[in-house]
């Protein structure tokens, strides 16, 4: 099972450092080895958010997951997306950003650096619309109750979470222009910058979001209506490609998947700057990282260990609220990677912890009801 799941993620890890090797020798090796690190601890909570979404799609759309997602996560966002940033931010053609990210890495760096601002904004509000409406949701299993329960009060309230999500744009832009004012006005027209990034992402969350909540309601309906096209087709000597019965449900899902992916993956690539700035070492590092996230998200869903463990999409859920937060705080300050990684991290393992705590306590409950029932017929 491990092997079957995390066999990818094995081949691809060898590959990737034998290329860095090949590339940069041994030196290449352990920033390419660091890089790989960084991108899973700060992407855990991803991987356990991931799978609560993912074990609602059928194993072709899991497949397509670790195939062309993995594509896309690689490719895309650890490798596209800097060079994006860069020609978009410098006001140069992509393949003078590609020239630039290879013969002139300190310029280069510096460019993705100047763009961190809107990227933070972008990510940030993205991720802090994921939060907020997990935790005005009603939920009847609770993890913090004593915090969850008058949230979840407050959640009746209609697009509170959009009201929050764009005070604290307003109060983050605003705090921003006012810090750059203070050191002669160089800056100021990055607090424009800022709000619109910041509006931009909570807009695509609103866009892939509610289209994928949208079908996600409608998932049960068409799995039920696809089941017995299915059994006609079947009875008729025909058979259904699998994309067909996956249906539109699964296919948003796994847009707003992507999405969801490229906003986690914004702290990693900036923090992978701290490390290197060549963008080949880059691309191999957080490509392996981002690879093993992939594993890890279908190795929980076919556990089943979100049912097991059901305060971890609680724990991932407040790591997620801890990066959106971090991710505005570093338009202004600089936090180190470290604690970044930690914070996401420290929450997960003590939801799991809860969890387990729980599960005891609930088999200790059992056997204690389970013997008196015994002892009742015996008595009897």
């Amino acid at each position: 099972m491990l092997l079957k799941t995390f066999g990818w993620s094995f081949a691809i890890t060898a590959l990737g450092l034998v290329a860095a090797v090949l590339y940069g020798g041994w030196e290449a090796f352990g920033i390419v080895a660091i890089l790989t690190v960084l991108e899973i601890s700060l992407s855990f909570d991803n991987a356990v958010v991931n799978a609560g979404i993912l074990k609602k799609m059928s194993a072709f759309w899991q497949k397509i997951f670790l195939t062309v997602g993995v594509l896309i996560a690689v490719f895309g966002m650890r490798l596209v997306f800097p060079v994006v940033i860069v020609a978009i931010s410098a006001k140069i053609g992509p393949i003078d950003a590609v020239d630039l990210a290879l013969n002139d890495k300190d310029h280069y760096q510096q460019l993705v650096t100047d763009a961190h601002p809107s990227i933070a904004a972008f990510g940030g509000m993205f991720l802090l619309m994921i939060f907020l409406d997990f935790i005005f949701e009603d939920r009847d299993i609770k993890w913090l109750a004593w915090l969850e329960r008058p949230l979840a009060k407050l959640g009746k309230v209609d697009m509170l979470s959009v009201c929050i999500a764009l005070i604290v744009l307003l109060v983050t832009s605003f705090t921003f222009a006012t810090h750059a004012h203070q050191h002669g006005g160089a800056h100021v027209d990055k607090a424009q910058t800022v709000l619109i990034s910041g509006i931009a992402g909570l807009i695509t969350y609103m866009i892939v979001g509610g289209l994928s909540g949208y079908f996600e309601d409608r998932l049960e309906e068409e799995e039920e209506r696809e089941h017995e096209e299915e059994e006609e087709a079947a009875r008729a000597g025909k058979e259904r490609s699998a994309v067909t019965l996956a249906g539109k449900a699964a296919f948003f899902m796994f847009l707003y998947l992507e999405v969801l992916d490229a906003s986690f993956s914004f702290d990693g690539v900036i923090g992978a700057f701290a490390i290197t700035n060549d963008i080949v070492l880059m691309a191999l590092g957080l490509g392996i990282g981002a690879m093993y996230v992939r594993s890890l998200t279908v190795y929980l869903v076919r556990q089943g260990t979100l049912d097991d463990y059901v305060y971890l999409e609680h724990g991932a859920h407040y790591a997620i609220g801890a990066l959106a937060v971090i991710l505005m705080v570093t338009i202004q300050y600089q936090i180190n990677e470290v604690i970044t990684g930690l914070v996401g991290v420290v929450l997960i393992a003590w939801s799991f912890w809860s969890s387990v705590r729980r599960n005891n306590a609930l088999a200790a409950a059992e056997g204690k009801a389970t013997g008196s029932d015994e002892k009742t017929e015996v008595s009897v």
